[in-house]
């Protein structure tokens, strides 16, 4: 194959990629808060219950399993209005080598 057809082929492969925090193992970190995902407390809207004795601006930890088996710890702060904001996400790259 040509060189420039081998170069369209994989910018168009790489175009279609992206990364997300369910298959990153990093730490994200963003002002605005992170989007929950499947396992997260806030996954599907606001939890009914508030934490009314919690101080403003608190903030606890959480740990599940993703779609993809791998073990996932956020941090939630308590804003405001008594909803949680997920501040931080770690999500635990598997183990290569044994």
């Amino acid at each position: 194959m040509k060189p420039a057809l081998v170069l369209s082929i994989l910018a168009l492969a790489l175009a279609g990629c992206s990364a997300s925090a369910t298959t990153v193992g990093y730490n994200f970190n963003s002002g605005a808060g992170l989007a929950p995902i499947p396992g997260s407390i806030t996954y599907g809207g606001q939890p009914r219950t508030r934490l009314t004795k919690s101080p403003i601006g608190s903030t606890f930890s959480h740990e599940f399993t993703n779609q993809l088996g791998r073990e996932v710890h956020e941090t939630y702060m308590i804003e405001p209005d008594r909803s949680l904001k997920i501040v931080d996400r770690y999500v635990k790259r598997e183990r290569i080598w044994d």
